[in-house]
């Protein structure tokens, strides 16, 4: 992350990650198959993780408030995982190439909830929706909890922002 951030993500070298991190070259592609997948490093169990905990929901719960709690349980450990959340942000968004890998990532959790959803036998284009919803929820509160350094909790970002869905959907009172 030090290196993107002192010389931009398109100027830095496998060879120079790897030299930081004091491996080899070769060692690194044991681990990454490209300079890319550093910054999302273990985000191919995210999909897996809050399809699981969609389908470990109570079943009595509306189809979006199921995903939003998985949501919740899922990105509460994430969280905690993700060290230089604000850092590796910048980087993302300099790039035009990792942003368009952040879509895929979010793309593939998208598709899980969706697919959790259907076996817990929403309609298609409902669980759909409420797939992309949710991940729009958590990019938001991802980003909130980003912004405020961790002062705030993740499972209170992600209220604050789901509060913000409900009351945008209502309408005017």
């Amino acid at each position: 992350m030090e290196l993107y951030g002192e010389h931009g993500y398109d100027n830095v070298t496998v060879t120079q990650i790897a030299e930081r991190a004091g491996i080899t070259r070769r060692s690194y592609f044991r681990y990454f198959p490209d300079k890319r997948e550093v910054l999302f490093a273990g985000s191919d169990r995210l999909p897996v993780a809050v399809a699981d905990a969609v389908l470990a929901s109570d079943v009595s719960e509306s189809p979006l408030s199921a995903v939003l709690d998985a949501v919740g349980r899922v990105g509460a450990q994430l969280v905690e995982l993700v060290e230089g959340s604000g850092a590796r942000r910048a980087v993302i968004a300099c790039s035009v190439e990792l942003q368009e890998r952040e879509r895929t990532k979010f793309a593939a959790v998208t598709a899980a909830i969706r697919d959790a959803l259907e076996q817990r036998g929403v309609e298609s284009a409902r669980a759909r929706l409420v797939a992309q919803v949710a991940v729009v929820v958590f990019q938001n509160a991802f980003d909130q909890w980003v912004d405020g350094r961790g002062k705030r909790d993740f499972g209170s970002c992600l209220d604050a922002v789901s509060a913000s869905l409900r009351d945008t959907v209502a309408g005017p009172r």
